[in-house]
This record gives C-alpha cells, sequence and structure tokens, in this order.
C-alpha cells in the first residue's frame, strides 16, 4: 500500500510560500509530516519513497541547518542528494540565476530547494526548470517549512492551532520566518501578535491581520506561544537597536517577561540563537523551550513536502 494512501494528492508542484496555499493544504502537510516523525524515531529511518529522484540543495547562502535538515529529509526518503557549493560554481564568476537554472535544468534533477539572499529569486528560478522548487528562504520574503515545523511543533504540545495567542518578538522587518508564520497562523485560526521597537516592524504591518505591540509587557500577556526572533544584524544597514545590551533589556525574553505570558506557554526560536541577545540561556534551555523539538520537527516536514511534491503514485513505504 502507498504510503501516501491516505492522504490526497496534493495540488501544487512548487512550495514557494505559504501565501500560495490553501489552508487545508496547509493542514494536509502538517498531517504527513505528523507521520513522519514516527519514521524518524525508529532505528530504521530508510524509506524507499523518493527511490530514484534527485534533489539538489542549491544554497546562495549559508545554512547550516535548513540545509542539514533537507539533505537529512531526502536520504531519509531515498533519494539522491547533491549539494551545490554556490561558493565554489560559476555562480561566483558572474554566471546570472537564470544560467544557473537552465544548467540545473539540463540535469533533469525531480526536486530542487533553493536559498537566494534575494526576494522573488525562487520563484523566478521556478519558472525556468522542469522540476519541483521548494523555497527554503528567500530574503525577508518567505521561508515556508520553517512556518511548517513551527505549527506541526505547536499542534503537537497544544492540540491545536486555531484560538491559540502567538506572539512573534524581535526583528519582525528582516524576518522571512515571521512572514510566513503569520500567514499561516493566521490561515489557521491563531490569534497573531508582533511585538517589536518600532524600527524594526516593516510599515503597513497592521494589514497582515496581527495585533502590534511595541512592548513586551503588552505583547506577551496571556501569550500561548512566545516565537522569539534572531535579531539579523547581517540585514542591518543603519542602527536599528541602540545596543544589544539595550535590546534584550527591552526586547529579549528572560524569566520576568516570560511570567506575563501563560504558565503553561510554548518558548520557540527558528535558530540560530543569540543568547543574551533575544533569549536569555536558562529560558532557552528551560522546561517551556520547544527549540530542540522545532528542529527534530523540521525533517519530518522537509519529508513531507518533498513526499507531496514529487512522491507521487509512485510512492511506497
Amino acid at each position: 500500500m502507498s504510503a501516501l494512501s491516505s492522504f490526497p494528492a496534493f495540488a501544487q508542484r512548487h512550495l514557494l510560500g505559504i501565501a500560495h496555499l490553501q489552508p487545508h493544504e496547509i493542514e494536509q502537510l502538517i498531517d504527513l509530516a505528523e507521520a513522519e516523525v514516527a519514521v524518524s524515531r525508529r532505528r530504521d529511518k530508510k524509506k524507499s519513497t523518493l527511490k530514484g529522484r534527485t534533489q539538489i540543495n542549491l544554497f546562495f547562502e549559508a545554512s547550516t541547518r535548513t540545509q542539514s535538515s533537507f539533505e537529512l529529509a531526502g536520504k531519509r526518503l531515498g533519494a539522491d542528494v547533491m549539494n551545490m557549493s554556490v561558493a565554489n560554481s560559476s555562480v561566483k564568476k558572474g554566471e546570472t540565476l537564470i544560467d544557473t537554472a537552465m544548467t540545473l535544468n539540463a540535469m533533469r534533477p525531480d526536486i530542487l530547494v533553493v536559498r537566494h539572499h534575494s526576494a522573488g529569486a525562487v520563484a523566478l528560478l521556478a519558472q525556468k526548470v522542469a522540476c519541483s522548487v521548494v523555497n527554503a528562504g528567500d530574503g525577508a520574503h518567505e521561508h515556508p517549512t520553517q512556518a511548517l515545523l513551527d505549527a506541526l511543533t505547536v499542534r503537537r504540545r497544544k492540540g491545536r492551532i486555531a484560538g491559540l495567542i502567538v506572539a512573534i518578538c524581535g526583528d519582525v522587518l528582516h524576518s522571512r520566518v515571521a512572514r510566513s508564520n503569520i500567514l499561516l497562523l493566521n490561515a489557521l485560526g491563531a490569534q497573531v501578535r508582533v511585538v517589536a521597537p518600532s524600527t524594526l516592524l516593516p510599515r503597513g504591518i497592521e494589514q497582515m491581520g496581527v495585533e502590534v505591540h511595541r512592548r513586551m509587557a503588552d505583547g506577551l500577556k496571556n501569550a500561548d506561544v512566545v516565537m522569539m526572533l534572531r535579531l539579523q544584524r547581517e540585514r542591518m544597514a543603519g542602527s536599528f537597536v541602540p545596543s544589544v545590551r539595550e535590546y534584550f533589556r527591552y526586547f529579549g525574553l528572560d524569566s520576568d517577561k516570560l511570567k506575563i505570558a501563560k504558565p503553561d506557554a510554548l518558548v520557540m526560536h527558528p535558530g540560530p540563537m543569540n543568547r543574551g541577545v533575544e533569549i536569555a540561556s536558562e529560558i532557552a534551555d528551560g522546561p517551556q523551550s520547544v527549540i530542540e523539538e522545532q528542529v527534530e520537527m523540521g525533517v519530518a516536514v522537509r519529508m513531507a513536502v518533498m513526499q507531496a511534491l514529487i512522491g507521487g503514485s509512485e510512492v511506497t513505504a
């Protein structure tokens, strides 16, 4: 029997962002990922779902965590996985993104996993290749698999997403994780808040259907989930915060601020963490933290996404 026999066919060819998905498609991917958690916990983690399929990871930005998660997911599904080192490729010699797309297309991969520093670059590449494309992060635009793994983590711990109060705190301006999570959480019925200094809030963020707070004391009140964001200093041109010390004082998550949220509130962070900047170590390693679980759910979600996109009717356990 097909491993996906209990799941309806996935209608999308690519996963370019949460914005492209309907609520039932989001839930379909989360449900499929839920089924893959057990695979990663058993002794024999190998499946033949994507046996004979080729996966190319094309990362124009370094990301050990995301790239290794996609690589592990592909290998557990039986795919042939190639990591393309952009630093050593002809892209550094002046080759355009379109040239790269055409070159890779000629190799006839089944799926491309792409991370790029420019918003929209992954969608452009998807128009030029014959295979499925997964957005592993494009600029400050979207990071759909991160939002999916966050949702899976929350649902496993809370049993639901609808009706939960989720506070997304920190560098919202530069965060593709924040954007994808806002889209997903709103689609599934959560109440979403963003908490940040004015300098780290995008203009018009209210139009995304979120409550906006500029004080942690207001934003964390009665929150079910506290999602901290990394302060992305590498994307900042200019001074967005007075100092790291001041930032942590007012917007870093410590024990006093966490007490404002519900006693059983989950603490999340997409990683990598800047300890003592966005989050205190005792909170990151504390009993309310699900940060390690997020990493585990990442492999399950990426397995689910690739199966949904290219597994098709040939899927076998």
